[in-house]
């Protein structure tokens, strides 16, 4: 138990001082499930020993919201507080920072009406707009991190007990987010030095393009003639070094907004708000999903398609090598957090900012003629696998196999 105990400090020690690194005087928003108010006490805590000045905790309860979309009108689902909207866009505005804890219950919402869940995504979205742009800039830091709760371990271990199924996946997460090394803060140091090594290869090589080619997918992926590949931690708008993802294997960018051409299959299932999309092909020309097809969540994905003119084309390319921890545990974890980063992947919707020259600067406007997707959506979804193959190609058509069989050979 005191080992455990440990572990949990360590855990929050490397959220606040790696994935945020918070800064004395600054305020820290935790959204987090009431289901893990114990580890958010602790995040909490260790945030004041490292000088923050205000911790505000954002509770989410998943049993409350299946009951609002099972018994509200549906008018409910078209209106979000403008009170809340208003408060984040203030903190964000004054420099907060914030830590998300992704853990829900992959198929909580598998009962529930599709619309109800897309029109509520909408409002919520279309409500948080500008606060949303402070973590798409990287002008706030933001950290992505993730604990057990009961059905979520029990529905990636179902063979076993719940207790034994929440144990099993803590141990897991402390693995895989290096926890149970002696220093996780000087282990992060040297990963994500090896982030940066792959972010620096491909931004000097500048390419043209990239083709994914595996037994279920063929794809070509045009990218912006100023792009920047981006992996690892990130600078935000004070010069504070963070990390966004705790775990994180990928390296990414955008793609040309109207540059993607072929076809591409899922390789992971898919969690999307409370519900899973799963064996799924999608079609696409000159950028968007001109058709697809979905054996689980046919109709849920179709509502993602709809959500707006930019959710049926791509805003993030990522890489990751399918020898990687997380993909090595031969685990699916139906948290994106974590399969994201066992596999590359895609994502529908708005690209980040941060992946063109001067982006941050640009307006919407600037971004879009620059090849940027806009929407109000960002969502990823896993396509590697371990016969994925990706050639690049520079601008002079020289042509560089940077995949081979899953894993990196640059």
């Amino acid at each position: 138990m005191n080992s455990f105990n440990e572990n949990l400090k360590k855990y929050a020690s490397l959220a606040i001082k790696v994935g945020v690194n918070i800064q004395k005087g600054q305020t820290l928003i935790i959204n987090s499930p009431i289901e893990c108010a114990e580890f958010t006490r602790i995040v909490a805590k260790c945030a004041y020993d490292n000088g923050a000045k205000n911790v505000h905790v954002r509770w989410g309860d998943e049993d409350l919201a299946l009951i609002k979309y099972l018994n509200a009108p549906d008018e409910a689902f078209d209106e979000f507080p403008k009170w809340e909207a208003d408060g984040l866009e203030e903190l964000a505005k004054n420099g907060a920072a914030v830590i998300s804890i992704s853990a829900s219950n992959p198929e909580l919402l598998k009962d529930v009406d599709p619309k109800r869940i897309a029109a509520a995504n909408k409002a919520r979205s279309l409500a948080l707009k500008n606060y949303r742009e402070y973590i798409m800039n990287s002008t706030i830091s933001w950290c992505v991190v993730s604990i057990p709760t009961k059905a979520w371990a029990k529905k990636v271990f179902s063979d076993v007990s719940e207790d034994d199924a929440v144990q099993k996946l803590w141990d897991n997460i402390f693995k895989i987010v290096r926890v149970d090394k002696d220093d996780p803060i000087k282990a992060w140091d040297i990963h994500l030095k090896t982030l940066n090594d792959r972010v620096e290869f491909l931004n000097n090589k500048n390419f043209k393009s990239l083709h994914f080619k595996s037994s279920v997918t063929d794809l070509t992926i045009e990218l912006p003639k100023d792009h920047l590949w981006a992996g690892g931690g990130e600078y935000n708008a004070k010069k504070t070094y963070f990390v966004a993802n705790m775990p994180t294997e990928e390296v990414f960018t955008m793609p040309l907004k109207t540059g993607i051409n072929g076809t591409v299959k899922n390789t992971k299932p898919f969690n999307y708000a409370g519900n899973l999309i799963d064996d799924f092909t999608l079609t696409f020309k000159d950028g968007k999903v001109v058709d697809f097809k979905a054996e689980v969540g046919h109709e849920t994905l179709k509502k993602l398609l709809e959500t707006d003119e930019g959710a049926s084309y791509i805003g993030e390319v990522a890489l990751v090598a399918y020898d990687s921890p997380i993909s090595n545990s031969n685990i699916i974890f139906y948290n994106t957090l974590f399969d994201e980063n066992a596999s590359c992947h895609l994502a529908f919707g708005m690209a980040y900012p941060t992946c063109i020259k001067n982006g941050t600067q640009m307006s919407s406007v600037e971004l879009q003629k620059a090849g940027a997707n806009d929407s109000l959506i960002h969502e990823d979804f896993m396509i590697g696998s371990d016969d994925m193959d990706i050639v690049a190609e520079t601008h002079d058509r020289e042509k560089v196999q940077i995949f081979e069989n899953g894993n990196w050979v640059i």
